[in-house]
């Protein structure tokens, strides 16, 4: 009796045993292969959602080299989306931003150049003393426009980010994560003026002088893989061969992100795979196009009380290629009882996104400009707009 309760216990044994892995296996989603086994860090993310596609040791911390220019060309795109700068502004070269070596275009003590062509040089030449000058044009001081490049790395919840220069040369606490990095190449394109910078494979500075400059741009997937448009290489010793690329087919932009590859041809392959992999598995489901009305938003004492909201850029979910798209539906959800004042980039509501009924994304709603607290004249002559019918 006892050989045969033994005899059968093993038997279960070994069939629970056979059967637990396979059911285990069902339950987790299929992981990709490695495509980037020489990579000490990686990740790929759809641009509109933030949405992850696959991931590689994405938050370890790591020199990012050049790569740290993006948060540079951020804070520049900002100023000028601000009024605080114009593409045509000269800009006058310090003594210590002429001083830096690596990457450079060679900017001569005092020289001036305009932001447009010193945006050229950080895009596509990586140029460490063109960082330094805008850095100190913008923030007064390089040291001050470092303590704004953390500033916004922490707002943009980048947690595993210090930053100590504008360039990426090597310099010790200066450290961020491919997941970061991703982050801040999300912001940087939603200012899509900045792929006329990142697409070009070439041009020139200082063109009808004396010493023109030939840029070439040190990401070569620009020319030679389809749709891709930016953004930044890096390397040092430390750092390795890194880059934060992004290419668009369609409506579907990806972001990938690499740390720590040993040569730009692995690099550059890596990147290609990663871009190659996300576009044949996934593709986005546009929900709404740049400058669609999203709906009217009225603001309680606001001056003025009621305005159009549009979309600054478009939203869109990401989507496994041959899932259903017919019942994807969109609702815009304001913030109760709007009050006057309200400030340019205040959250003021959601972008809710439904297939049928589960909700598929969220995406939040900024106010576009400032409404200001209206007077009492004002709210005297809309109360009696409203008593006696007129405007």
């Amino acid at each position: 009796m006892l050989k045969k309760f033994v005899s059968a216990l093993l038997i279960y044994t070994l069939v629970v045993g056979a059967l637990a892995p396979a059911v285990l296996a069902e339950e987790k989603p299929a992981q990709p292969v490695d495509l980037t086994p020489n990579a000490r860090s990686a990740i790929v993310l759809d641009a509109d959602t933030g949405t992850v596609i696959s991931e590689k040791n994405a938050d370890e911390k790591l020199p990012p080299a050049s790569i740290t220019k993006i948060m540079t060309m951020v804070l520049v795109m900002e100023a000028l989306d601000q009024g605080k700068l114009a593409m045509d502004e000269k800009v006058r070269t310090s003594e210590y931003a002429a001083s830096m070596g690596g990457s450079q275009i060679f900017l001569e003590v005092g020289e001036e150049m305009s932001v447009q062509d010193m945006l050229k040089g950080i895009a596509m030449a990586s140029g460490n003393d063109a960082s330094v000058a805008m850095a100190e044009k913008i923030g007064g001081s390089e040291q001050g426009f470092v303590q704004m490049m953390n500033d916004k790395a922490k707002e943009l919840g980048m947690n595993n980010t210090n930053f100590v220069n504008p360039n990426g040369l090597p310099a010790d606490n200066h450290y961020t994560t491919a997941r970061d990095i991703a982050i801040m190449s999300r912001e940087l394109l939603k200012h899509e003026e900045i792929t006329q910078f990142t697409s070009v494979y070439q041009d020139y500075l200082r063109k009808d002088t004396p010493k023109p400059f030939w840029l070439v741009n040190t990401n070569k997937l620009v020319r030679f893989y389809p749709g891709a448009d930016g953004l930044k290489t890096g390397y040092t010793s430390e750092a390795k061969f890194c880059l934060s690329a992004t290419a668009k087919r369609d409506n579907f932009r990806v972001i990938t992100v690499v740390l720590g590859e040993p040569d730009t041809k692995t690099r550059n392959a890596e990147v290609t795979k990663l871009f190659d992999y996300a576009f044949s598995q996934y593709t986005n489901q546009l929900v709404v196009k740049t400058g669609d009305v999203l709906g009217d938003v009225t603001v309680k004492r606001g001056k003025p009380e009621k305005f159009q909201l549009t979309a600054k850029h478009q939203y869109s979910v990401l989507l496994k290629k041959g899932e259903a798209t017919q019942d994807i539906r969109h609702e815009l959800k304001l913030e109760p009882e709007l009050k006057a004042p309200i400030t340019a980039g205040q959250p003021i509501g959601k972008i809710l996104v439904y297939k049928g009924d589960q909700q598929l994304a969220e995406f939040p709603v900024e106010a576009p400009a400032n409404v200001d607290k209206a007077g009492w004249w004002d709210m005297l002559k809309r109360t009696a707009g409203h008593l006696f019918f007129i405007d």
